[in-house]
């Protein structure tokens, strides 16, 4: 599985905000974006050249890609897809993003950052409908109920997890049931309940050229 493997702080730097990367680290004093409220690199506080029209669709592209974890011939093929469906372009592609199971997984309060999400997933502490699923890119749909598997229940991570995110609040189309180590997804995502700071009108603009 290809993943990012660089200094993760470096990614909100450049972004100019948090993309809550490393979970409980990204609301305390030790967040690289409060600590250092500037792009990373030798350049990075001097640096104050208005982007060009591409350049502000490339970071808002950028931007979506990193919050979510996904490289670049990934994104692409979500666009396609995206593109191909019914509706707004930039909209079905952030719910295609929402639905992926690591998300999800993030989302209902069962991991601390989508990082952490897509590891756990990886292990296999997970199903989906009752079946073990260890493909973070999983698409889930309306209907779907994601669960912690019965032999990881009584693992101390997931103790200390939902004692960490126990007061997180989850999106509307998400129905999540701590007790019961489970969360179903409802409805689909809809723009309204991603809370993400993107124009992604800008990133349809930058594929469409």
């Amino acid at each position: 599985m290809a993943r990012y493997t660089g200094a993760t702080c470096k990614l909100c730097r450049r972004e100019g905000m948090k993309l809550f990367l490393k979970g409980d680290r990204c609301y305390s004093d030790k967040c690289a974006v409060t600590r250092r409220a500037y792009a990373p690199g030798q350049h990075g506080q001097n640096n104050r050249r208005k982007l060009s029209e591409y350049g502000l669709q490339l970071r808002e592209k950028q931007k979506a890609k990193r919050f979510y974890g996904v490289l670049e011939s990934q994104f692409e093929r979500y666009f396609e897809v995206s593109n191909a469906m019914h509706g707004a372009t930039g909209e079905n592609l952030l719910a295609i993003l929402e639905s992926r199971l690591d998300n999800v997984v993030y989302r209902a309060g069962f991991a601390v950052s989508r990082p952490d999400a897509r590891q756990l997933v990886s292990h296999a502490h997970f199903t989906v409908n009752g079946k073990s699923v260890n493909i973070p890119s999983y698409l889930l749909k309306a209907g779907d109920v994601v669960a912690v598997r019965e032999s990881s229940r009584s693992n101390d991570k997931f103790k200390t997890v939902l004692e960490s995110t126990g007061a997180k609040v989850s999106p509307a189309w998400l129905e999540v049931d701590h007790d019961k180590f489970q969360a179903k997804m409802a409805t689909a995502p809809t723009r309204d309940t991603v809370d993400l700071q993107v124009e992604e009108h800008l990133i349809v603009e930058l594929y469409s050229k």
